[in-house]
């Protein structure tokens, strides 16, 4: 009789973590969303020269990021307002927006994630790695960022820094035969956004396609 009873007991000593299992599924499947907060985003530049450091920033328009914790693959866009770059020179920055970044005919630049290489753990911090292309004046550049990012609850934090070769890149060099300017950029980012659970990952890939493979990079995965 005792041995019947444990066998009548076992599945319902197992149902809790089977429920479990069942449960933790949609959350693995389901894309994740990440709509950034213009107002908590810094967007800083750094470009030296031969005299003195330049500092500057730059505002972000709208960003939203999406990828399949299944796969690594993202989609989604950030704009950032190339006209309201300022670096506390009105000289220099009239010289800036005319000649280099020709911002009155190219008022957007553009951060197109493509895939998400790491681990990004539900709560903490985490490293990960953000490969897209970067648009500037009209022409795309594959780009590899490492950002350091933050969970609470729904709340995401994030910070980068990179280096933007823009010269090599297409635009002009600001040096003059006297001021020699380094032929490089440094950007760093700090911004902050809501996290959602969205549609199934799978569904929506299947629907819209899994979009170009860059790099060819691992897959990120959830903890």
């Amino acid at each position: 009789m005792i041995l019947n009873r444990a066998r009548l007991l076992r599945p319902l000593r197992l149902a809790p973590i089977a429920l479990a299992l069942i449960l933790a599924v949609p959350l693995l499947a389901q894309e994740v969303t990440v709509e950034l907060d213009p107002a908590e985003t810094h967007i800083g530049f750094t470009l030296s020269d031969v005299l003195h450091t330049v500092h500057g920033t730059f505002k972000l328009k709208n960003g939203v990021i999406r990828f399949d914790p299944a796969t690594g693959t993202a989609t989604g866009l950030m704009v950032v307002d190339a006209t309201s770059g300022e670096s506390g020179n009105q000289a220099r920055d009239r010289k800036m927006h005319k000649e280099i970044l020709l911002s009155q005919r190219y008022p957007e630049m553009t951060f197109t994630p493509v895939r998400v290489q790491g681990q990004v753990a539900s709560q903490g911090e985490s490293q990960v790695e953000i490969l897209g292309v970067i648009r500037l004046e009209g022409m795309d550049h594959e780009t590899r960022l490492t950002a350091q990012v933050q969970l609470a609850g729904d709340q995401l934090t994030a910070t980068t820094n990179f280096v933007v070769p823009y010269v090599e890149w297409g635009l002009k060099n600001p040096s003059t035969f006297i001021l020699k300017v380094s032929d490089k950029v440094d950007i760093d980012i700090h911004t902050s956004g809501h996290l959602t659970n969205t549609s199934p990952a799978h569904t929506h890939r299947k629907d819209k396609g899994e979009g170009p493979r860059l790099f060819g990079l691992n897959d990120v995965r959830v903890l």
